[in-house]
């Protein structure tokens, strides 16, 4: 128990700082209105960002209410109403999954077409031996790195379209917010993304080594940033794993934009944290490249 409230809106404000799980609300003259043909209803709010946990808290609080309506029961004759208890979502009211889901995975696209193709792309060139050709061409290391990149740039921002199109014809599910946002942060995370993919290309001598490297960072990106499992219910160790993980804040930018319309100036730290993954990622992949004379 963690305290009494006069006003819904101090409980509500308990509940989402974290200091409480669960609210219980009793309307005026509850008791009395039981009597009569028409009971007022009780509300239960709960926290529902751990699944589990709010599941199981709106269970326990439903039992103990029932278990104090059978005490009345036996005591003054009252009869409960079965429908005195109704549920209702307010973030997800149809637990339609897919509007929750497909913003995310849009973002595994990016991650395959613009990181994990250029690895494997570049990482060919080393085992077919054309590498050392282009090393002793006056080819510079931008314009060489660049030639490899832009083609996957513009096929991950076309296919980026082509899924949002589908969401919308299929699902019709389009960005609450602006389209614009949208691709800023695709921008910056595909930046980020090949930046990652040179770097681990330059350090690969092989496809198959590139390709277990790759999925070893592309299975940490589904787990923990946010795209199955929200980080908010992840352990406090795991939670701070996600900085450092690019997707976190593509991720959250996908979801706010689309199902909230959230606007830049308040998304502006992700596409902030996306910049300078994009400089250090890109940086790496620079000193990495080893281009002999």
């Amino acid at each position: 128990m963690r305290g009494v409230t006069e006003s819904y809106d101090d409980s509500f404000a308990l509940l989402e700082g974290g200091e409480a799980d669960v609210i219980l609300t009793i309307p005026n003259d509850f008791e009395l209105s039981l009597i009569g043909d028409s009971p007022k209803r009780i509300g239960i709010d709960v926290n529902g960002i751990n699944a589990m946990k709010g599941g199981l808290g709106s269970q326990y609080m439903v039992q103990l209410v029932m278990q104090t309506f059978g005490e009345l029961q036996r005591e003054k004759s009252v009869v409960v109403s079965p429908d005195l208890f109704t549920v209702q979502n307010r973030y997800n009211p149809t637990l339609d999954y897919k509007h929750f889901m497909i913003p995310a995975l849009m973002i595994m696209l990016l991650v395959m077409i613009c990181g994990f193709l250029p690895a494997l792309n570049l990482v060919s060139e080393k085992e077919i031996g054309t590498i050392e050709q282009i090393n002793v061409t006056p080819v510079s290391r931008l314009s060489f790195t660049l030639a490899k990149l832009i083609p996957y740039w513009i096929i991950g921002f076309l296919v980026l379209t082509v899924a949002m199109v589908l969401a919308w014809l299929v699902y019709g599910l389009s960005p609450e917010g602006s389209p614009g946002s949208i691709y800023l942060a695709a921008l910056l995370f595909v930046f980020t993304m090949s930046g990652m993919g040179v770097t681990i290309a330059n350090n690969s001598s092989t496809m198959q080594q590139t390709m277990f490297v790759m999925f070893f960072f592309v299975m940490i990106f589904i787990l923990m940033s946010g795209l199955f499992t929200p980080i908010e219910s992840m352990p406090t160790w795991a939670q701070w794993i996600t900085y450092i993980l690019p997707p976190r804040y593509f991720v959250e930018v996908m979801r706010s934009v689309y199902l909230k319309g959230t606007m830049f100036i308040e998304l502006w730290p992700n596409y902030v944290a996306l910049a300078v993954f994009a400089v250090l990622f890109n940086s790496m992949a620079a000193l990495t490249y080893k281009k002999q004379a």
